[in-house]
């Protein structure tokens, strides 16, 4: 299922040393007080990150056989599924992404679809937790689709084996969801009307929202707007329009649809996995906003 190869490698807990000053021969070392932290290293002597003494360890390969069990039992249809396993920095940061062709579904009724996507992430330095999740992925524009709470979702500190019963039944949920009432949600998304005013508020509210230290309110991060608005724009021109031959910025509305691919393009689109993690959680938060839920209303 997912590739084992590159995570076979084991990691331990290791005593951190500092120069000691006090010393007078060169090259004596002190061992931190193991409050301050211990190390965490990979066999082949790479340091990932300083962790707690209190820390456990888990190794890449439990968890993921855990997470294989999870969707083996979840009876999700794995016909032409697609495993990605990642790992970020060394080996700090593990990423499992699979996608479920079986199970894909059409937006618009000819080509625009959208295909169920698993995602695991959990590390070895404690930037992540095991968080596991279930969504949706666009196949036009390979966006990563997050559509709220009602997809599988599951959570737990790193030192803790989650119940694979548990996230297998989630996952079962969340596909059948995809199959049921989230596409008939997206699908009334696609067909509901936004004007380009109103997604700039959507926006400036939600994703580009930033504090102006000087007003002491929130405002519009700029850059980030402008952005978002020539996604929306072009999501418009390709969707409604008449693609290539329009010309960009020749539509004042959209709909929820191609404001939810602006956000999600944007979530995506980026190099580093920390803020693509944390730009997926804004997305979420904007389907929950009541900005959102008066568009959709």
């Amino acid at each position: 299922m997912f590739n084992h190869d590159v995570i076979n490698f084991q990691v331990q807990k290791i005593p951190l040393f500092v120069n000691d000053p006090g010393y007078t021969s060169p090259g004596a070392y002190n061992r931190v007080n193991n409050e301050i932290g211990v190390g965490i290293q990979r066999d082949d002597g790479t340091m990932l990150g300083i962790v707690s003494d209190a820390y456990e360890v888990v190794q890449y390969n439990d968890i993921v056989e855990q997470v294989e069990e999870a969707l083996n039992i979840s009876g999700i249809d794995m016909y032409d599924a697609e495993f990605n396993t990642n790992i970020y920095n060394g080996g700090a940061q593990l990423e499992l992404r699979a996608r479920f062709p079986a199970h894909q579904q059409t937006i618009d009724g000819r080509g625009d679809t959208v295909i169920p996507e698993f995602c695991f992430r959990t590390s070895h330095n404690r930037t992540w937790a095991n968080s596991g999740m279930m969504g949706l992925w666009r196949s036009m524009c390979y966006n990563t689709l997050v559509n709220g709470n009602k997809l599988a979702y599951m959570y737990g500190r790193h030192t803790k084996n989650f119940n694979v019963p548990a996230f297998a039944a989630k996952v079962r949920g969340a596909a059948e969801y995809i199959a049921s009432d989230g596409m008939a949600e997206m699908r009334t998304w696609y067909q509901t009307p936004v004007q380009r005013e109103q997604a700039i508020d959507l926006f400036t509210k939600t994703l580009a929202s930033r504090m102006d230290n000087v007003k002491r309110e929130k405002v519009a991060n700029k850059v980030m707007l402008s952005s978002l608005m020539k996604t929306f724009d072009e999501e418009n021109r390709h969707l409604i329009g008449r693609g290539a031959y329009e010309g960009y910025g020749k539509r004042n509305e959209g709909t929820l649809w191609t404001a939810y691919q602006a956000a999600t393009s944007w979530s995506t689109h980026v190099k580093k996995p920390n803020t693509k993690v944390k730009r997926e959680d804004k997305v979420r938060k904007m389907l929950a906003s009541d900005t959102w839920k008066q568009l959709a209303a």
